[in-house]
């Protein structure tokens, strides 16, 4: 998602209490289990980072791991020296060209594209370039890899390689991992009008990933935020005309009821998204009683990916935490 702000009134690892005044965003402190992957990122210590990703059990870990490792600064020293020493390796080179992209995107700023410069756009897109010639290289060795594809379409998004080589990427991908989030997430933004896309697919694509994934799964979660990006492109009264709908509403509840909600829903590490994404959307359409179920789950955790389109977001957080866990 964009940073762009808007001012507007894996359950394992927990959430903390809902007492607290603001909300714990970063990973690495909501999620525990992280903690000895930052720990290796910071000490460059790659035989503990290759042990960290050794020891993960699903497909979706080791994509969320690998974009938040992307985040932490200063790491590409130590994975270059990793990528060069392990060339037939498929992880180094995956997580160094993350962190190009994540170096090339801060470069460019969530800003939209009429208020980047040229010299930005030029930077950003060397880096992409930089990465993508070194995912064109894990796609054909390990045409199975998820994380690689996944970053793909990030670059596919940031060079804008178009729709159709974005969805060719994307389907690559899901030969292999029908359901897995993280791609589809990113191709969602793809689908988004801001990318050129439209809202006929955006919301198209995040209904088809949640009715053919399996209850339980993240795929709900898409309809959360394609609606969340909806309301973001309109404007005062009608965003919020927009998120009040009756059929926005029950949309978003049996989204809900497949995904975070369900019995079977496994939490993962992307919970905190899944959780942030609902609370907001219920939120911002006044139903605060769908929300308490979701702050409830949150604690004093949030994901940014969501939250940040509101402007002094945190204050907001809050304030809807602390009127949606009134119902209860």
């Amino acid at each position: 998602m964009s940073s762009t702000t808007r001012g507007r009134a894996d359950g394992e690892d927990g959430g903390r209490s809902a007492g607290s005044p603001d909300p714990v965003t970063d990973p690495f402190d909501a999620l525990p289990g992280l903690a000895p992957l930052r720990a290796a990122a910071q000490a460059g210590d790659w035989a503990a980072t290759q042990d960290f990703f050794t020891g993960l059990d699903c497909v979706d870990k080791v994509s969320f791991a690998v974009g938040a490792l992307a985040d932490i600064e200063g790491t590409e020293g130590y994975l270059e020296k990793a990528a060069k020493a392990l060339p037939g390796d498929p992880l180094p080179r995956t997580l160094l060209a993350e962190r190009y992209i994540r170096i090339g995107w801060a470069i460019r700023s969530g800003a939209r594209a009429e208020h980047v410069s040229r010299d930005q756009f030029d930077q950003f897109h060397a880096w992409l370039r930089k990465a993508e010639q070194t995912l064109i290289e894990v796609c054909a060795e390990q045409p199975a890899y998820a994380p690689a594809w996944t970053a793909r379409l990030l670059t596919a998004r940031g060079l804008e390689l178009g729709h159709s080589e974005a969805r060719r990427r994307y389907d690559r991908l899901s030969a292999h991992h029908p359901h897995h989030f993280r791609a589809q997430s990113q191709l969602l933004q793809q689908l988004c009008p801001k990318w050129s896309g439209s809202w006929e697919d955006a919301h198209g694509f995040a209904r088809e990933c949640a009715s053919a994934a399996p209850d339980g799964s993240h795929a709900g979660i898409l309809v959360a935020e394609a609606h969340i990006e909806h309301w973001l492109d309109l404007s005062g009264a009608e965003g919020t005309q927009y998120m009040r709908n009756v059929s926005v509403r029950n949309d978003l509840r049996h989204a809900a009821q497949v995904s975070v909600l369900h019995p079977d829903y496994r939490p993962g590490w992307d919970w905190i998204r899944g959780h942030s994404a609902f609370a907001l959307a219920f939120s911002l359409g006044g139903h605060l009683a769908d929300a308490a179920r979701h702050f409830a789950a949150l604690g004093s955790t949030a994901s940014t990916s969501s939250w940040q389109y509101l402007g002094d977001w945190k204050s907001q957080f809050v304030k809807y935490r602390a009127a949606a866990l009134a119902t209860l």
